[in-house]
């Protein structure tokens, strides 16, 4: 067989070049001598060469020259095609390919192509090259392969976890289930899936569990409840389960959280057993963190409250108040003695005159003092009740009273009671002060610097520079224990983190300021800023501060406050 295609030859082009059309791929044929004997139209939609290249007669070799050329190479995409490899050397690395007896591979092609490449070598020495585009079929096994990867990812995300959860269909049959939920019944989860809950649980919880998930269904509207459970194990598992809808119309599941806060909530039970309240009750708020706790009682308050309270911090006792509502109002109840419980007091609520006067017999026989009565307006008998509870403290709240406000009247009544001289008669509801009463004079500072800091490496920072400049100092780690060491050292400046838990340092800068109206003193305060912020700067003076400092502290930086602010004898000790 010589290097052209002579007229008798084997190779009928008319159904070669229709059966390349009807299968949407393009063929090349080269003679044992790598001459092009045949080329389909349809080359020229992967390898946009010169027409020439392709023709009968046309080398192999110059082909692939002129593929190379048009930088749009099997295996190279536009954006790396000017790093070119050596031109013979790609040439040549080809040529080998076509001369394997089988080879075959699928590359990128451009962009977003992709195409399957078939050589052959006969054992007459001819060479045959099929492409094909497989560009979608490409793009669904990355798709695919991309969906099983995040499957997994979400998998071992949901087994992560330590709240149960489960995935339900349209039927109410579990069809996911993460390790914390299987942990509850004891099963793996081929042992779940595909189950419902009747083969799982009892049928009356069965029932109202499915009653909650078809409402969930059905209506859209998320499903909540605090539940009791009782592992396979026997340990108690408290958690709030929640229910929501996902999915698209048609095809809606419905996804079950529990949240666990065993660790965090307790069942209050009364003496007989019987639970007092239905629900969880958080049994200790010191756990939260305040980067954690979303609510802060004192962030709550408004600035403007802490002022008008005057020195009410310098008076509040170390203890938490122990503080009773009267009011039939459900919402009130809940809302406020919610409050009064986040800020760290002993509070609970009664219902009617008869529930009142039970409690007060009660706390009487126990030896117990209330500090404080919170009595609504709309309470039957109030004339009778404020008279009738004349050794405490009784003060008016309505139902649209805000709940801040409310603690701040609290403090300011328990404070203004705790600092009348013993034997003297008690103001039903407040107590004034003439203005030119006469301070007393302010007590001596027991210690140079207070340091408000939560960050323990700060704290280790500060004491190293304050011990190596000779200033005795101490430390407070909160806004509310700086307040208090305030009071108990009077320093003589401070050093104030505006960004601590419990109580910021704005609104201990705030209460200090309160406080100092009362005492006809003032204590330097220098804010502690971790950056120069607008607001940050602008809160530092509408709070009192006398001036702020950035993060990181140095010891010049330190020594330069301490010579501005400190008096005298300290600069000295200073050196």
């Amino acid at each position: 067989m010589n290097d052209g295609a002579p007229n008798g030859a084997d190779i009928n082009r008319v159904i070669l070049e229709s059966s390349c059309d009807a299968l949407g791929i393009a063929v090349l044929v080269c003679s044992r001598d790598d001459v092009i004997l045949f080329a389909s139209r349809t080359m020229l939609q992967y390898f946009p060469v010169p027409p020439e290249a392709l023709m009968p007669g046309a080398r192999l070799r110059d082909f692939l020259g002129a593929v190379y050329d048009t930088g749009v190479r099997p295996g190279t995409v536009p954006e790396s095609s000017r790093r070119r490899t050596n031109r013979e050397d790609w040439i040549a690395e080809h040529m080998a390919l076509h001369w394997r007896e089988r080879y075959e591979s699928v590359e990128r092609a451009g962009r977003t192509r992709w195409v399957s490449m078939r050589k052959r070598r006969l054992s007459s020495g001819m060479g045959i090259l099929s492409i094909s585009d497989v560009s979608d079929q490409k793009k669904r096994d990355e798709q695919l392969q991309t969906d099983l990867e995040r499957v997994e990812l979400t998998e071992e995300i949901l087994d992560a976890q330590p709240n149960p959860i489960c995935v339900k269909d349209r039927n109410l049959n579990y069809i996911a289930v993460n390790k914390a939920f299987c942990l509850i019944h004891d099963l793996p989860q081929d042992g779940i899936l595909g189950r419902s809950a009747w083969d799982l649980v009892e049928s009356d919880l069965a029932e109202r569990f499915e009653q909650s998930d078809r409402m969930v269904l059905e209506t859209g509207k998320p499903h909540s409840q605090a539940e009791h459970i009782v592992r396979a194990d026997g340990s108690d598992l408290w958690v709030l389960t929640r229910k929501y809808r996902v999915g698209m119309p048609g095809r809606h599941f419905v996804v079950t959280c529990m949240n666990d806060v065993t660790d965090i909530a307790v069942w209050y039970q009364g003496s007989d057993g019987a639970p007092v309240e239905a629900g969880l009750q958080i049994s200790d708020y010191s756990i939260f963190a305040a980067a954690q706790n979303f609510y802060d009682p004192f962030r709550a308050l408004n600035v403007q409250q802490l002022v008008e309270a005057g020195s009410m911090i310098e008076t509040l006792p170390a203890r938490g108040l122990r503080v009773l509502l009267a009011t039939d109002d459900r919402a009130m109840e809940e809302r406020l003695v919610a409050r009064l419980r986040g800020s760290g007091h002993d509070a609970c609520a009664v219902r009617d005159a008869d529930e009142l006067g039970a409690f007060g017999l009660a706390i009487e026989q126990a030896g117990l003092k209330l500090d404080i009565l919170l009595l609504d307006t709309a309470f039957p008998e109030r004339q009778a009740i404020t008279t009738a509870w004349r050794d405490c403290p009784v003060l008016a709240v309505s139902s649209g009273q805000d709940g801040a406000a409310v603690l701040a009247e609290v403090f300011r009544v328990c404070s203004e009671r705790a600092s009348m001289p013993s034997g003297q008669p008690q103001p039903e509801w407040s107590l004034s002060f003439e203005a030119e009463e006469i301070a007393a004079p302010p007590p001596a500072s027991q210690v140079d610097v207070l340091v408000a800091e939560d960050n323990q490496i700060n704290q280790f920072v500060f004491t190293q520079i304050l011990e190596g400049l000779g200033v005795s100092h101490r430390i407070a780690a909160n806004g509310r224990e700086a307040v208090e060491l305030w009071h108990e050292l009077q320093p003589a400046l401070v050093l104030m983190d505006v960004s601590m838990p419990v109580m910021n340092g704005f609104d201990a800068t705030v209460a200090i300021r309160a406080a100092e109206k009362a005492r006809g003193q003032k204590t330097p305060i220098v804010g502690v800023t971790a950056q120069a912020l607008d607001i940050d700067l602008h809160q530092c003076k509408t709070s009192g501060m006398d001036d702020h400092i950035m993060k990181p502290v140095s010891p010049d930086m330190i020594e330069a406050v301490l010579r501005k602010y400190m008096p005298v004898k300290a600069i000295r000790t200073a050196g």
